[in-house]
């Protein structure tokens, strides 16, 4: 399935839109976790574990989104955007939404 931030595919005629899909995952930081990363902000640099949730975040929030357009017949979604927001303390929200196409093949 192609996925893109783009509103076309190059070379791609687009058949039939299908609508709206999002994928929506909440997930949580645990204590250890939050210590590391604060001793990394005292210290500076990259924290690298939230780097790694952030991906893990954004990698199920696609695939959810993936999956809801293969259930509408999709062979693309088009138009993606990625949202994260945080919620409270240790809660992180990713949302992924695209519009739901079939290509000519």
């Amino acid at each position: 399935m192609i996925v893109t931030t783009t509103n076309t595919i190059e070379g791609k005629e687009i058949e039939e839109y299908l609508g709206i899909v999002a994928g929506e995952v909440i997930l949580g930081a645990n204590v250890v976790r939050d210590f590391l990363a604060s001793i990394t902000d005292i210290i500076g640099g990259r924290s690298g574990t939230y780097e790694s949730k952030l991906a893990e975040g954004r990698e199920m929030a696609i695939k959810e989104m993936v999956n809801k357009a293969k259930s509408l017949g999709a062979n693309a979604v088009i138009g993606v955007d990625l949202d994260f927001e945080t919620l409270r303390d240790g809660m992180m929200m990713c949302i992924a939404t695209g519009t739901a196409v079939r290509l000519k093949s």
